[in-house]
Protein backbone atom coordinates (compact mmCIF):
# COMPACT_ATOMS: atom_id res chain seq x y z
CA UNK A 1 0.00 0.00 0.00
CA UNK A 2 1.23 3.25 -0.57
CA UNK A 3 2.15 5.78 2.16
CA UNK A 4 1.58 9.51 2.08
CA UNK A 5 2.88 11.70 4.98
CA UNK A 6 0.59 14.37 6.00
CA UNK A 7 2.30 17.42 7.07
CA UNK A 8 0.90 19.93 9.69
CA UNK A 9 -0.13 22.25 6.68
CA UNK A 10 -2.41 20.02 5.26
CA UNK A 11 -4.22 19.24 8.96
CA UNK A 12 -4.34 22.99 9.74
CA UNK A 13 -6.24 23.38 6.50
CA UNK A 14 -8.56 20.41 7.27
CA UNK A 15 -9.97 22.10 10.11
CA UNK A 16 -9.40 25.66 9.66
CA UNK A 17 -12.51 27.29 7.74
CA UNK A 18 -10.31 30.43 7.20
CA UNK A 19 -7.46 29.09 5.67
CA UNK A 20 -6.95 29.95 1.88
CA UNK A 21 -6.35 26.00 1.42
CA UNK A 22 -9.17 24.69 3.21
CA UNK A 23 -11.16 23.93 0.53
CA UNK A 24 -8.44 22.30 -1.86
CA UNK A 25 -7.24 20.66 1.36
CA UNK A 26 -10.86 19.08 2.09
CA UNK A 27 -10.99 18.13 -1.12
CA UNK A 28 -7.44 16.38 -1.44
CA UNK A 29 -8.22 14.55 2.12
CA UNK A 30 -11.12 12.79 0.90
CA UNK A 31 -9.83 11.46 -2.20
CA UNK A 32 -6.61 10.29 0.32
CA UNK A 33 -9.10 8.79 2.44
CA UNK A 34 -11.34 7.26 -0.19
CA UNK A 35 -7.68 5.54 -2.26
CA UNK A 36 -7.04 3.86 0.80
CA UNK A 37 -3.81 4.60 1.06
CA UNK A 38 -1.95 4.49 4.29
CA UNK A 39 -1.87 8.01 5.71
CA UNK A 40 1.87 8.86 7.39
CA UNK A 41 2.52 11.49 10.01
CA UNK A 42 4.97 11.52 13.02
CA UNK A 43 4.07 13.00 17.01
CA UNK A 44 6.21 16.41 16.07
CA UNK A 45 3.91 17.15 13.49
CA UNK A 46 0.56 15.94 15.42
CA UNK A 47 2.23 18.34 18.38
CA UNK A 48 2.86 21.35 16.17
CA UNK A 49 -0.64 21.45 14.47
CA UNK A 50 -2.43 20.74 17.89
CA UNK A 51 -0.68 23.77 19.46
CA UNK A 52 -1.71 26.07 15.98
CA UNK A 53 -5.23 24.96 16.25
CA UNK A 54 -5.34 25.36 20.02
CA UNK A 55 -4.32 28.49 19.79
CA UNK A 56 -5.43 30.20 16.96
CA UNK A 57 -9.02 28.14 16.72
CA UNK A 58 -9.51 27.09 19.90
CA UNK A 59 -10.08 23.43 21.32
CA UNK A 60 -13.21 22.74 19.64
CA UNK A 61 -11.52 22.87 16.21
CA UNK A 62 -8.19 20.67 18.73
CA UNK A 63 -11.48 18.36 19.19
CA UNK A 64 -12.11 18.06 15.93
CA UNK A 65 -8.50 16.98 14.50
CA UNK A 66 -8.49 14.97 17.16
CA UNK A 67 -11.53 13.03 16.94
CA UNK A 68 -12.04 13.45 13.24
CA UNK A 69 -8.62 13.10 11.63
CA UNK A 70 -6.16 12.09 13.33
CA UNK A 71 -8.05 8.67 13.90
CA UNK A 72 -7.27 8.28 9.98
CA UNK A 73 -3.10 8.27 11.11
CA UNK A 74 -0.07 6.28 11.42
CA UNK A 75 1.50 7.94 14.17
CA UNK A 76 5.45 7.54 13.94
CA UNK A 77 7.38 8.26 17.26
CA UNK A 78 10.16 10.23 16.92
CA UNK A 79 12.85 8.17 19.54
CA UNK A 80 16.22 10.00 20.69
CA UNK A 81 18.07 9.08 16.84
CA UNK A 82 15.41 10.75 14.89
CA UNK A 83 15.46 13.32 17.45
CA UNK A 84 19.10 14.08 16.65
CA UNK A 85 19.18 13.49 12.98
CA UNK A 86 16.77 16.21 12.70
CA UNK A 87 18.63 18.30 14.77
CA UNK A 88 21.73 17.85 12.64
CA UNK A 89 19.38 18.53 9.40
CA UNK A 90 18.25 21.89 10.87
CA UNK A 91 21.78 22.95 11.23
CA UNK A 92 23.26 21.86 7.65
CA UNK A 93 20.61 23.38 6.26
CA UNK A 94 21.70 26.83 8.10
CA UNK A 95 18.26 28.51 7.64
CA UNK A 96 15.96 30.10 9.68
CA UNK A 97 12.87 29.21 8.64
CA UNK A 98 13.60 25.25 8.00
CA UNK A 99 12.00 24.28 11.08
CA UNK A 100 12.73 21.31 13.36
CA UNK A 101 9.47 19.93 12.73
CA UNK A 102 10.33 19.80 8.90
CA UNK A 103 12.88 17.69 9.51
CA UNK A 104 11.67 15.43 11.38
CA UNK A 105 9.19 14.81 8.62
CA UNK A 106 11.81 14.62 6.00
CA UNK A 107 13.68 12.21 8.53
CA UNK A 108 10.78 10.03 8.73
CA UNK A 109 9.97 10.37 5.15
CA UNK A 110 13.50 8.69 4.04
CA UNK A 111 13.24 6.14 7.02
CA UNK A 112 9.85 4.84 5.97
CA UNK A 113 10.42 5.85 2.24
CA UNK A 114 7.41 7.63 1.41
CA UNK A 115 8.07 9.92 -1.40
CA UNK A 116 5.10 12.00 -1.53
CA UNK A 117 3.49 14.35 0.71
CA UNK A 118 0.01 16.26 1.38
CA UNK A 119 1.43 19.75 2.45
CA UNK A 120 1.05 23.04 1.48
CA UNK A 121 4.69 23.85 2.76
CA UNK A 122 7.10 24.76 -0.38
CA UNK A 123 10.34 22.72 1.87
CA UNK A 124 9.24 19.49 1.04
CA UNK A 125 9.21 20.29 -3.00
CA UNK A 126 12.90 21.46 -2.23
CA UNK A 127 13.65 18.52 -0.46
CA UNK A 128 12.71 16.38 -3.64
CA UNK A 129 9.49 15.13 -2.25
CA UNK A 130 5.79 14.90 -4.90
CA UNK A 131 4.06 17.37 -3.50
CA UNK A 132 -0.33 16.70 -2.81
CA UNK A 133 -2.53 18.62 -3.55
Amino acid sequence: MEKIFIDTSALYALVSTEDKYCQTAVSAWEELVKGHKSLVTNNYVIVECFTLVQSRLGLNFARQLHQNIIPFLEIEWVDEDHHLNSIDRVLAANRRQLSLVDCSSFETMHRLKIETVFTFDEHFREQGFTVIP
